[in-house]
């Protein structure tokens, strides 16, 4: 202002100076001051970048910038900061003005490519990896970052194959492979995180969605996988209600309807089987569960729940042997589902299959070291032990809660059935088999009519030592 002022003055015109001649000197004094003053901020701006001082490096590069904003090499500097504070996208649109402004300015094409590559976008980090070959072919660094776009391209089509196979684990060796090269790429870290989630490694996958939600809570991503965790953790009111929310973010996100309309579906169909289960109405809510099964079959948690009631509706129906299956499903997909592990062993008592009903009590003690847990064990261990002496009850015909009438009526029927004199005329083999189970009718008369010894049978003690039976094992002389 002062310098037109003087040149306004009336003595200019005195000194010589015109219009024509007047206007374009100053215009150059100025561009000159503010060039002058933007130099003077970027070096301060460097200053501040070289003591890793990256914001307040930031700032004075803005302040070059608003001083002289056709300058490429400010935006180049800016950029770097940017990059430094893992501002990529920023950083990105920095190194495009650079260039734009100066098409043979190096390290803008090289920044560029580092900020795509930090983004993921492999093909475009090339090009400009390419450009800087161009303009300087033994450029190291340019040769080395194109490396580095070529292996993350092909750490994309690993993934995008590993996918396609249902082969997660690779996905996530895959992305996190790829994230070192492209540490800011949201769209490696989803997949990443979508696949930790399709393995069971919930929190792992929670944790990524939330970093990204923290930085981007409008990503409809992220949102998607949040819900998908929780999905699979059987929450799947809370699951809807994220799905909804990344619809409405972007109301074409296939994979957040379809999970939406498969958790709403298989909420419905599991209510509706418990529903039925409560009324009683046991061979409906078999039919339900089963529906519900088919519904979603990688729904790991809420599927062995759905194995479990359909167990426990098939133990009601008297369908032990589907019920043992449907337990041993659901402990596939949850090899920590302790009612799974219950219902199973009960199952395995019901149908005196004791061996296996003591090893799945076994491993619910060892769990959960409660007082009935232990309970149950002591008594399938005792069953086991049971089982494994002479059954007086089938030798004498009857059942375990017989009457002392019972058993002296079928002792009668047996004693005559398989009596020596009855057999005289048989061959050696056939009455030395039926004296033995001549023998071990009497046994069993002597211990199921004397009520002390009948209750410690039936307890599971050893009555070898009660003076029942001499040392050869005959059977002493009964009233």
């Amino acid at each position: 202002e002062c310098y037109i002022k003087t040149f306004s003055h009336p003595t200019a015109a005195e000194r010589g100076f015109s219009a024509a001649t007047c206007v374009p000197y100053v215009i150059g004094l100025l561009l000159f001051v503010f060039s002058s003053r933007a130099e003077g901020f970027k070096e301060q701006g460097n200053a501040f970048y070289s003591k890793k001082d990256y914001s307040e490096a930031f700032n004075y590069y803005t302040k070059a910038i608003d001083a002289s904003p056709k300058n490429a090499s400010y935006y180049g500097n800016r950029a770097a900061t940017l990059m430094m504070l893992c501002r990529f996208r920023e950083a990105l649109e920095d190194s495009q003005q650079a260039v734009r402004l100066d098409d043979c300015f190096m390290k803008g094409h090289l920044r560029e490519g580092k900020c795509h590559l930090s983004l993921g976008n492999a093909m475009a980090a090339s090009r400009c990896f390419q450009k800087v070959l161009e303009l300087e072919p033994s450029n190291s660094e340019a040769q080395h970052e194109n490396k580095n776009a070529s292996a993350l391209l092909e750490y994309e089509r690993m993934a995008d194959f590993g996918f396609g196979k249902r082969d997660f684990r690779k996905v996530v060796y895959c992305m996190d492979r790829a994230l070192v090269l492209a540490s800011a790429c949201h769209r490696f870290k989803i997949l990443k995180a979508e696949c930790l989630a399709l393995l069971g490694r919930y929190p792992e996958a929670q944790s990524v969605a939330s970093d990204i939600l923290r930085m981007d809570a409008t990503n409809a991503d992220a949102l998607y996988v949040r819900g998908l965790c929780l999905y699979y953790e059987d929450c799947i009111d809370k699951a809807v209600q994220f799905f909804v929310q990344a619809l409405r973010m972007a109301p074409d996100h296939e994979k957040a309807r379809l999970a939406a309309r498969n958790a709403k579906a298989l909420k419905a169909k599991k209510d509706e089987g418990n529903h039925a289960f409560k009324n009683n109405n046991y061979e409906a809510a078999y039919h339900l569960y089963t529906e519900a099964l088919a519904i979603d079959p990688n729904n790991i948690k809420t599927n062995a729940k759905l194995y479990c009631n359909r167990a426990t509706a098939g133990t009601k129906l008297r369908k032990l042997n589907q019920a043992i299956e449907d337990c041993s499903s659901a402990i596939k997909l949850d090899d920590s589902y302790i009612k799974a592990y219950l219902r199973r062993a009960q199952c395995y008592m019901d149908t005196e299959q004791y061996e296996e009903a003591v090893r799945d009590y076994e491993k619910v003690y060892q769990t959960e070291k409660t007082t009935d847990h232990k309970h149950l064990l002591k008594k399938a261990q005792m069953e086991l032990k049971k089982s494994k002496r002479k059954d007086y009850y089938k030798v004498l015909g009857v059942g375990k809660n017989a009457t002392e009438d019972e058993i002296k009526k079928a002792y009668r029927k047996r004693a005559l059935m398989h009596h020596p004199d009855r057999h005289s005329a048989a061959t050696p083999e056939v009455q030395k088999e039926e004296e033995k189970k001549f023998k071990e009718v009497g046994e069993a008369f002597t211990i199921l009519s004397d009520p002390k010894k009948k209750v410690r049978y039936d307890n599971g003690h050893d009555l070898e030592d009660d003076g029942c039976f001499d040392g050869g094992g005959k059977m002493c002389s009964i009233l």
